[in-house]
Order: C-alpha cells, then sequence, then structure tokens
C-alpha cells in the first residue's frame, strides 16, 4: 500500500469524527435555543397580577420601562424578543390592561396587541364643585384635570348640552360607572349626558312635574337635602319639610345656601352677619330656590325630593347631640326650643364658626 493510500485511511476517519462532533455540538445548541425560544413564547411568565397603563401615544422604549419598572415579567428579554417577533411596536394600543400570574409572554402581548381594556369602575360623589370634580375624574382617565375642567366651565358645552354655567351641574349625578381609561374630557361629558338622560326616565319626569318642577330645579332642592343630613333615612323629610316651605310661600333659609355663597364648607356655625350675604345663593335674602345646584346630590338625595315624606314640618335644627339627626317643628315656638338647645352646645364646645 502506498503512503498516500496510508494517508487516505487514517486522515478521513478523523476527520468524519470531528465533523460528527461539531455538527452534534450544533445540534445541542440550537436545541438549547429553540429550547429557550420555546420557553420565551409559552413559558409563564408573568410574575404576579399587574395592572399596566399605556398613555395614548407610547413608544415601545416607554411601555418596555413601564413594564421593567412594575417588574410585571420574570424575565423580560423574553417579551423584548416575542414583542420584537410580533412587531409589537408598530401596534401599540393605548389602555389600562390587567395581566394575570402565570401568564405567558405570548399571551400577555396578545393582550396589549388587542387593544382589548379592561375597564374602571369610576366613583364620584361628595362633590361640589367642578375644580373638586375633575380632579376625581382625573384619578381614572387618562383625561387630566385641567383639560376636564376647562370642558366643565366652556359656555359652548353649556348650550351644547342645553344648560347654562349654573345648571351644568345638574348633568353629573354621583354614581358608579364603568369607563375605558382612555376616556377622553368630551367622552366623560358625552356619557354623562346619556346617564342623565337614562337616569332621568318618565317616572321620574312625571313625579317631578307633578311638584311644578323641572328636573334641574328638582336636582338643586335635592342639593341642599343632600348638604343638610348625611343620614339617608332623613332626607325625605327633609325634601318634604322643603317642600313645605315652597308651597307656603315661605323662604327656604337653608344653611348649606350661605356656605355655598360663601364658598366656606368648613363653617359649623351660621352666624348672622352671615345671613346679610349678598349672593343669589343666600336663601335667608331670596325667595325661592337659588340659581343652580350647591353640590352634585347623589341619586337617593334627588328621588328623596321626587318621593317626600308627608308631614306638616317647616322647621328643623340639628341635635345637641351632634349625631347628625335633627328635630323638626311645625311652629316657631318649638323650634327656637330647639335651636336654643343646640346653640347651648355649639357654646358649651366652643365651636363660634
Amino acid at each position: 500500500m502506498t503512503i498516500e493510500g496510508k494517508s487516505k485511511l487514517i486522515i478521513f476517519p478523523k476527520l468524519g469524527k470531528l465533523s460528527l462532533i461539531i455538527f452534534g455540538t450544533l445540534l445541542i445548541i440550537l436545541g438549547i435555543r429553540a429550547f429557550e425560544l420555546y420557553g420565551f413564547i409559552f413559558k409563564p411568565n408573568v410574575e404576579q397580577n399587574s395592572v399596566i397603563f399605556i398613555p395614548t401615544g407610547s413608544t415601545i422604549d416607554q411601555v418596555e420601562n413601564s413594564l421593567t419598572e412594575q417588574k410585571v415579567f420574570s424575565n423580560m428579554k423574553a417579551f423584548k424578543w416575542v414583542a420584537n417577533k410580533k412587531k409589537y411596536k408598530d401596534s401599540i394600543k393605548p389602555g389600562r390592561y390587567e395581566l394575570k400570574k402565570g401568564w405567558t409572554t405570548n399571551e400577555a402581548l396578545n393582550k396589549l396587541r388587542s387593544g382589548n381594556q379592561d375597564p374602571v369602575k369610576l366613583t364620584f360623589s361628595n362633590v361640589r364643585l367642578f375644580s373638586e370634580l375633575a380632579g376625581k375624574i382625573s384619578h381614572y382617565i387618562e383625561a387630566d384635570s385641567i383639560s376636564l375642567l376647562q370642558k366643565f366651565t366652556d359656555s359652548s358645552i353649556h348650550q351644547k348640552y342645553k344648560f347654562d354655567k349654573t345648571t351644568f351641574s345638574t348633568m353629573f349625578i354621583p354614581n358608579t360607572y364603568e369607563f375605558y381609561w382612555t376616556t377622553s374630557a368630551d367622552q366623560f361629558i358625552e356619557r354623562m349626558h346619556a346617564e342623565y338622560n337614562h337616569f332621568w326616565n318618565d317616572e321620574r319626569i312625571k313625579k317631578a312635574k307633578n311638584l311644578g318642577f323641572s328636573t334641574v330645579e328638582v336636582t338643586t332642592l335635592a342639593s341642599i337635602v343632600q348638604e343638610e343630613t348625611a343620614k339617608e333615612e332623613e332626607k325625605p323629610a327633609i325634601a318634604g319639610l322643603y317642600l313645605n316651605r315652597i308651597k307656603m310661600g315661605m323662604i327656604l333659609q337653608a344653611d348649606p345656601t350661605i356656605k355655598y355663597a360663601l364658598q366656606d364648607f368648613g363653617i359649623r356655625r351660621i352666624t348672622n352677619d352671615m345671613l346679610l350675604t349678598d349672593s343669589p345663593y343666600n336663601t335667608y335674602k331670596n325667595a325661592g330656590l337659588p340659581p343652580g345646584p350647591i353640590n352634585f346630590p347623589e341619586t337617593s338625595s334627588i328621588d328623596a325630593v321626587l318621593n317626600p315624606k308627608q308631614h306638616n314640618y317647616i322647621y328643623m335644627c340639628a341635635k345637641d347631640d351632634f349625631s347628625g339627626f335633627h328635630n323638626f317643628a311645625t311652629n316657631l315656638t318649638d323650634h327656637n326650643r330647639n335651636a336654643a338647645r343646640y346653640q347651648k352646645a355649639l357654646n358649651q364646645r366652643k365651636i363660634w364658626k
């Protein structure tokens, strides 16, 4: 056998074995990588139940930074890889999204890419001014308090919905509503108008007419009732009292209207000099209802006016035990007696204002 022949027999088997080793190594590497990529897509990756807010106009970097800051994924590298493969940067949908613990990267990305938002439950109550309402609402939706307040005080918006600046607040009925986080200021107002029309159904409108009131007037009186008491069971009685005064031609003399006229809602004791306040909202000086509501009355207050308790009371005074309830009277003598007890209790507690 020649040297050349021997070389072929010796060298080629060695090259074949090396090739197999290299090939095998590549297969192992590819297998490991394939397993890794499979895990990127289908392995549980959402660390905990999370709520993600993606503002309108967000970039992929901003979304990824937000996800990183909130520690949503146990493997952020997996999210970035899958997001790149799914071209998520070209289909970012703003909104509020709930991601569940144990979801895979693929499940989470499918939710974000779909734009299928999870709504928020928006609640507002105990609000007197539009500035307060704007502040509360901005915690629930993307629209900020400034844009909301601008719309609330825009006369063209008032006219659009057939109100004016003193009555526009009657369109906003406190309750709990479902909204998408991306709701704009205009969309919020439009929804409140729809809810207003839904609330004022034929039955309620008929009851208002039977009282001789418009829906705005009912809401205005309801705002006084609400300010007078936090006790739901007292509202129909207080509504009945004010309706009695209106029927008798008496001025309302409602202390809450003084607080509103002074824009000082921390007052605990109405003094004689306060009663002289020059304001159309001062029901000690002006007959009838004030020009509009002094707060945003809840449905229970509105329904109390529409379904008042029948009685002969025309006076009331807070109880001297500060329980939040009231003493009612049909005549001035009894009322003065109740008022004297309350004034004495205020003095004892050194409450002068």
